[in-house]
């Protein structure tokens, strides 16, 4: 057998040699090949065994059963429960029960949303901060902060869960710093509304505010460095520091918004 041979040929100059092998073997008396010795039964199962297992790794895996209110609600609205999964209105199971009372038995409805609302692609545009729907897909309402906020937590704990070892707390911190921005709200206001009893996640959030905190102190250094600056134009204290007058000029904007009062917690 040769160092480059591929297992196809390999297993052919096996067989070719065991083929040879069993035409050289001497005869017993009568022109009959000797007995080959029995192997224990023990040793015949174990070489039966790989050849099962082959069979059943090949067998595809059975599909998963949908709930069969999951597959009504996706006839009846297939924007909002189809490919493209949206945040859903507060109130739409009795919006749902009160347009077809003969379609959903509120049990088996109350499962399929719930199915519905835990699934990955559910929560992704909630953590999103996409807007609430109707059942017609017209915007309704925001979601709250705090269900974005729970939300990107529990895809964080689905993704460690797929990825052991791996450190997705860097990500996890800058999703959540996004999400304070996102709000409006300022980051005491947000951390008043979503700290927990748990204290790993509590730091996450202290780390992300601390983040932004420090995002936030650079820009107020630079609107002050502007305002001292005696420039007319943003532009041109840019070019007397050699940054960027577009970054510059959006850096500035949002500074002197931040010296705004920000809103209250609802």
């Amino acid at each position: 057998m040769t160092d480059t041979a591929t297992p196809q040929e390999e297993i052919q100059e096996v067989q070719q040699t065991q083929t040879e092998g069993a035409a050289q073997q001497p005869r017993a008396e009568g022109g009959r090949p000797p007995r080959q010795p029995r192997q224990p039964r023990q040793q015949q199962q174990q070489k039966q065994k790989p050849g099962k297992q082959a069979a059943q790794q090949q067998q595809p895996q059975r599909a998963r059963k949908v709930h069969p209110a999951l597959e009504k609600l996706f006839e009846l609205y297939p924007g909002m429960f189809g490919a493209r999964f949206l945040p859903l209105k507060l109130g739409v199971f009795q919006d749902l029960l009160e347009k077809h009372p003969d379609d959903f038995k509120k049990d088996d409805l109350k499962v399929a949303l719930g199915l519905h609302a835990r699934s990955t692609r559910y929560l992704e545009a909630v953590a999103a901060g996409l807007p609430r729907h109707d059942l017609d897909g017209n915007v309704v309402e925001p979601v709250a902060p705090e269900h974005v906020h729970h939300a990107i937590l529990e895809l964080h704990r689905r993704r460690a869960q797929r990825n052991p070892g791996e450190d997705l707390r860097p990500q996890l911190v800058a999703r959540i710093a996004r999400a304070v921005e996102a709000s409006g709200l300022d980051r005491e206001a947000y951390a008043v509304l979503v700290r927990s009893r748990d204290e790993e996640t509590n730091a996450v959030l202290d780390e992300a505010l601390a983040e932004l905190g420090r995002q936030a102190a650079k820009r107020e250094a630079l609107l002050r460095a502007f305002e001292a600056s005696g420039r007319d134009s943003e532009q041109a204290f840019a070019e007397m520091y050699g940054m960027d007058a577009d970054e510059v000029t959006r850096t500035l904007a949002r500074a002197r918004a931040e010296r705004q009062p920000a809103a209250p917690a609802a």
